[in-house]
């Protein structure tokens, strides 16, 4: 018996610790709330601002992409030639249907690399230089905001909610 009430006075003891432990966390002060928003309230902008010039980095040039797709088309070219080589030996060691397909695979590799080299170019050649407008004088900032309502099985598009 001696034993068992050891076990519980132990017992109790660490029950207590426990509860005086979670009551202690509990009496601590809750961390400041984190912002989940944000609402600029700066005034807007004059309408006499002067513009800013926002330069597009994602600019590619046309010999750019004309070459990215030239090494793809040729990349591809490549991979086709070797896997045609490949099958073209395997289908000489069994002439069958497949071996005939496959000893074709080459010229089709070919052709469409060929294809890829023309399409860079004409796409080279199609290419526009860039050009940018640059204006001067007063700019005017529109701030309205418009609202476009759509209703009916087929559908009625009136802008600003107003009926004709």
């Amino acid at each position: 018996m001696d034993h068992r009430t050891e076990h519980e006075s132990e017992a109790a003891a660490e029950a207590r610790r426990l509860i005086e432990a979670v009551e202690t966390i509990y009496r601590q002060p809750l961390p400041a709330p984190i912002p989940t928003r944000f609402r600029d309230e700066t005034p807007s902008l004059p309408s006499n601002t002067a513009p800013v010039p926002q330069p597009d980095p994602r600019a590619i040039p046309a010999w750019a992409a004309g070459t990215a797709v030239a090494g793809i088309g040729v990349g591809a070219a490549c991979v086709g030639l070797g896997c045609g080589v490949w099958l073209a030996c395997q289908g000489f060691a069994a002439v069958s249907l497949m071996s005939v397909l496959f000893v074709t695979l080459p010229i089709a590799a070919l052709a469409a690399g060929a294809a890829a080299v023309a399409t860079a170019i004409r796409g080279a050649r199609a290419a526009r230089p860039q050009h940018h407008h640059h204006y001067g004088g007063d700019v005017h900032q529109d701030n309205s905001t418009h609202s476009i309502r759509t209703t009916g099985l087929i559908a009625h598009t009136r802008a600003d909610g107003r009926r004709r």
